[in-house]
């Protein structure tokens, strides 16, 4: 029997006080300190949401922008978009993050949001572009068949 690897799963509704801040899942705080330390970067995500992810995933993916291309256009847009708002912040010892007020104004986090997983990172999200972004009409949808066709699921 193989040993389950920590990883960020499931949906969780939360909701966001006028300060920013927010309390993460316990679970994911069990996650944060069976693998990681309690910092995170958290950045904009071209859905409306912000992803967190571990200082150590978030360095995986600066690496992965880092081999990309510089000459090219659309590659200086997606390193302006993700890292021009790419934020640290600290877990504190109540389990809460304060989100950045520009990224919490980019997300539209007002006071009722979601946060799912995504294996090595998670994401915030106002709960009404939640519903509309995962409403029925998109799990039937041809380009999702496509996708899971594709990856054998």
């Amino acid at each position: 029997m193989c040993k389950e690897e920590a990883a960020f799963r499931g949906e969780y509704c939360q909701s966001i006080d006028p300060k920013g801040r927010i309390i993460l899942p316990a679970k994911f705080r069990d996650v944060l300190s069976q693998r990681y330390d309690q910092n995170l970067i958290i950045t904009k995500h071209q859905d409306l949401c912000l992803m967190a992810f571990p200082v150590a995933e978030w360095i995986v993916k600066e690496n992965e922008l880092k081999q990309l291309p510089t000459g090219r256009r659309e590659v200086r847009m997606l390193k302006r978009f993700y890292m021009s708002s790419a934020s640290e912040c600290a877990m504190d010892r109540q389990g809460r993050i304060v989100i950045p007020p520009s990224l919490k104004q980019f997300a539209r986090l007002e006071k009722n949001i979601v946060i799912t997983g995504s294996i090595d990172h998670f994401e915030i999200w106002d709960r009404d572009l939640f519903d509309k972004n995962t409403s029925p009409e998109l799990h039937d949808s041809e380009e999702l068949q496509v996708m899971l066709d594709r990856l054998n699921f």
